[in-house]
């Protein structure tokens, strides 16, 4: 249900912008594309339509509008506020709430039974530590221990943050119904700041996320490679017993393509399992209205697209722990790979 109320936003917002019902591709752009909420450009000159410089840009969502028109940034640091930068907040701040709490719940008497709340969270990083990260790989200093339960935590808190409707935006049409003021989205014009305080947006099915968790476990494979067998894994990289004429072939493949493929692929697995489900669901609840027209079967379509989104919804769920576990445990496995040679 949460769905059809970002579907029903995305509806609402078309109309009033154009005049008529958006397309499909519109509202799932709407719903998986990232977007400026506050801009910030350090350094940067303001260049308007029809100004030399305006049409270089290739990323047409930085536009934006003040009173003499539409401007863009040229050069400087563009340091824009999007959704999944707010969102990313968000996680963080939630992140830290629980993992303090828990904390400070635990320290104050270890040998005590705690509540289930902080039963619930040691069990579960007790899990991530020994199951995911120890087993995996060979007594990991705190570097690698902590960035494979830091990247589980986030992963995790980003998917399931990411299932909860964007209550800034239902909050924006509440506001606009009492007060009979639609906001406003067009082109250039920034939404209201209300929507930052919970975007609803999935962090991990953004790229730019993704492959920055990506170069994480990258960069930590060549680390353990270098912390656990020195100088000699430039050259133990390749496994022992490949005959010498055959390492002009192999090392370039097993020092530097394969640590990057390594990465690719944690990247574009995220993204897409992330991604995929959302889109699921949106094609669900668009029968909803493309048969809302059809009298008899208006009934018949609703009764089977809440099922299917409520089936959808829970294998979400289940998917939001499993991506996070597949994450962290494949790059638990490529980083102890590297700690040894083989």
């Amino acid at each position: 249900m949460f769905f059809i109320v970002n579907f029903l936003y995305g509806k609402t917002e078309g109309h009033s912008n154009n005049g008529h019902q958006p397309s499909f591709e519109d509202v799932l752009s709407h719903h998986l594309m990232d977007s400026p909420i506050f801009e910030l450009n350090i350094g940067g000159k303001k260049v308007y339509q029809g100004e030399p410089g305006f049409d270089k840009d290739p990323y047409r969502r930085y536009i934006f509008k003040d009173e003499k028109g539409l401007y863009k940034y040229e050069g400087g640091i563009p340091l824009h506020i999007t959704k999944r930068v707010a969102m990313m907040w968000v996680v963080s701040i939630l992140l830290l709430i629980v993992f303090i709490k828990a904390a400070n719940k635990i320290a104050e008497n270890p040998l005590r039974i705690n509540s289930r709340f902080a039963n619930f969270i040691e069990v579960l990083f007790e899990f991530v530590r020994k199951d995911i990260a120890e087993s995996n790989m060979h007594h990991p200093s705190g570097l690698f221990l902590g960035y494979i339960i830091t990247a589980f935590f986030f992963i995790l808190f980003s998917n399931l943050l990411g299932l909860f409707p964007p209550f800034g935006e239902i909050a924006e049409l509440i506001y606009s119904s009492i007060t009979g003021h639609h906001p406003s989205h067009g082109v250039g014009e920034l939404p209201s700041p209300i929507i930052a305080i919970w975007p609803g947006i999935t962090v991990t099915g953004d790229i730019a996320v993704t492959f920055t968790l990506a170069a994480f476990t990258t960069i930590l494979i060549w680390a353990a490679g270098f912390k656990y067998q020195g100088v000699q894994f430039i050259w133990h990289a390749v496994p022992g017993g490949v005959p010498w004429w055959l390492y002009p072939i192999m090392w370039p493949i097993e020092f530097i393509i394969s640590p990057l493929a390594k990465g690719f692929a944690l990247m574009i697995r995220l993204l897409a399992n992330m991604t995929a489900g959302h889109v699921v669901i949106l094609v669900i609840a668009s029968f909803i209205f493309e048969f809302s027209k059809w009298t008899l079967m208006t009934v018949l379509v609703t009764s089977l697209s809440v099922f299917g989104m409520t089936f959808m919804y829970i294998l979400e769920i289940l998917v939001a722990f499993l991506q996070a576990f597949i994450f962290t445990l494949l790059s638990a496995i490529f980083i102890g790979l590297s700690m040894h040679r083989h």
